[in-house]
């Protein structure tokens, strides 16, 4: 084994998540392997699956029915549908692999607080993601995920997976408050999520190394990633 089976970035919206995935899809095969432990890789992301329920509730409303998921304000109606798109990821990772011919699978997803944080979204993932699962936390302040998100939005494209954002109300009520350090500040560098020891890792981006997608950006995440492989080999020797 000389690569993650699955790595699962973690973060507040606009902490650099897609950039990392861009800068890795731009580097190549031999040198990502060597120096990220990622080879060939698929992505699974929630923000498409997201964003299909507000445009499916926009045809509905427009059609003369009520609205599935989503309010007209652009809040989810349950809660638990947060818990659902995790449920999604796991099926759609289930349906990838009859097929994966490939090294790693990376998956993507904020959470915050308000809404279940992650210790309701990991309770969600599958088994067969856990076994293999290591997580990098990408960690900025709320004001720089302010800041990004509003930076990067193009009211073009909504539906970009790099240039989606949010109005700053709704980013502050859903994201403002993540419950990340709480499930991690005793803990050194794992977690156990449903009796899976989980390995973890933490990428500071708080000086946004991350949007010029440059050394920096490489040097950074190679010495992060480094750390948790070590971790993720020895939990999988």
């Amino acid at each position: 084994m000389d690569t993650f089976k699955i790595l699962l970035l973690i973060a507040r919206p606009a902490a650099g998540k897609s950039e990392v995935i861009n800068y890795l899809k731009n580097t190549p095969i031999q040198n990502r392997k060597e120096r990220f432990h990622i080879g060939e890789f698929e992505e699974i992301d929630d923000f498409p699956m997201l964003w299909a329920w507000f445009e499916e509730d926009a045809l509905l409303e427009r059609m003369g029915n009520a609205r599935l998921h989503t309010t007209t304000d652009g809040y989810f109606k349950y809660r638990y549908l947060w818990d659902l798109l995790i449920e999604r990821i796991s099926l759609e990772y289930q349906k990838m692999m009859r097929d994966f011919d490939g090294d790693t699978t990376i998956l993507e997803f904020s959470r915050g607080s308000e809404h279940g944080g992650y210790r309701s979204a990991f309770e969600h993932l599958s088994e067969d993601i856990l076994e293999k699962l290591a997580i990098l936390y990408l960690d900025v302040p709320w004001e720089e995920s302010l800041r990004k998100n509003r930076r990067r939005f193009n009211p073009d494209r909504p539906d970009s997976i790099l240039e989606h954002g949010l109005p700053d109300e709704k980013l502050e009520k859903l994201y403002r408050e993540t419950d990340w350090h709480d499930l991690v500040e005793n803990q050194k560098d794992t977690l156990v999520i449903k009796s899976f020891e989980v390995p973890f890792a933490v990428f500071d981006n708080a000086d946004d190394v991350t949007t010029a997608q440059g050394d920096a950006l490489g040097e950074r995440l190679s010495s992060v990633l480094d750390g948790l492989w070590e971790n993720y080999k020895e939990l999988h020797s």
